[in-house]
C-alpha cells in the first residue's frame, strides 16, 4: 500500500501548494488592466486554464481585445447555460437532486435546499444570472486559453454578437438562441438550425418539460440486464 493510501498518513498534512503558473497570471493582469470595472469575477487555475467574466456592456470589447489585443485568433465554440435547478429532476439520482427531494417531501427546508445548489452554482469565476453565455477562444502560437463568461438578465435575454470579430461563432449564436431563447444583438441571420421554424419554446431550458422522460424512463435507467459471466444479485 503507497503512503498516499495508507490509513496511518495523516489525515492533516498540508496540501503541497500549487506551482505558480506566470504565463496565464500575466494574462490575467493584462486583462485586469484593459477591462478595469468591465471585468466582474475571474478564476485562474495554474497550469490549466483561465477564465474571466464581463460586464455584458463590455462583450463585444472583450472579444475585440483578445483577438487584436492578445493574440487570440483561433475562435473555439460559444454556448449558453441556465443554472436553474431544473423543477423536474433528473432521470438519475444525484447529491442535488437528493436534496431538492428531501426538501419537498418534508416541506421543511425548501429555500435551504435551493439556496445550497445557487451558492458556488455558477461555475468558475461566478454568476449573478440564471441565464449566461460563454465563449472559449484559443492562441494557437502559445497554445493559451481563456473561456469567456457574461451575465444574461431575465427581463433582456441579449448580448452582441461575436460575428464582427469571431465569424466562426454564426452558427454557434444560432443554437443557443435557438435552444435558450438568448438574442445576439447584430447577428446577421438569426433562424433554426435544428427545429422547426414553428417549433414553440426552448428545448435546454432548465423549466422546459421533456414529455419523454416525464412519460417513460429512459433506456438504461431501469431494466438493467447482467452482464455475461455477472452472478445475479440474490
Amino acid at each position: 500500500m503507497s503512503p498516499l493510501s495508507s490509513p496511518d498518513t495523516p489525515t492533516d498534512v498540508d496540501e503541497p501548494a500549487e506551482a505558480p503558473d506566470e504565463v496565464r497570471e500575466a494574462l490575467l493582469a493584462r486583462l485586469t488592466d484593459e477591462l478595469g470595472d468591465a471585468l466582474a469575477g475571474h478564476h485562474l487555475r495554474p497550469g490549466d486554464d483561465l477564465w474571466i467574466r464581463v460586464r455584458r456592456e463590455a462583450w463585444l470589447d472583450t472579444a475585440r481585445l483578445l483577438r487584436d489585443g492578445l493574440g487570440f485568433g483561433f475562435f473555439d465554440f460559444l454556448s449558453g447555460i441556465d443554472w436553474m435547478p431544473s423543477p423536474f429532476g433528473r432521470s438519475l439520482d444525484s447529491a442535488v437532486d437528493a436534496a431538492l427531494g428531501t426538501a419537498d417531501a418534508t416541506d421543511e427546508g425548501g429555500d435551504e435546499a435551493s439556496e445550497a445548489v445557487a451558492t458556488g452554482a455558477n461555475g468558475h469565476a461566478g454568476g449573478e444570472t440564471r441565464f449566461q453565455v460563454f465563449a472559449r477562444v484559443r492562441d494557437v502560437v502559445s497554445h493559451r486559453a481563456v473561456t469567456c463568461k457574461v451575465d444574461i438578465p431575465d427581463d433582456d435575454l441579449s448580448v452582441d454578437s461575436w460575428i464582427p470579430v469571431y465569424p466562426g461563432a454564426n452558427w454557434h449564436e444560432r443554437e443557443c438562441w435557438e435552444m435558450y431563447g438568448i438574442t445576439f444583438t447584430g447577428h446577421p441571420d438569426l433562424r433554426h438550425i435544428y427545429l422547426p421554424s414553428e417549433f414553440e419554446g426552448h428545448p435546454l431550458r432548465k423549466d422546459y418539460p421533456l414529455v419523454a422522460r416525464l412519460v417513460k424512463p429512459w433506456p438504461g435507467i431501469v431494466d438493467v440486464e447482467a452482464m455475461p459471466g455477472e452472478e445475479e444479485s440474490s
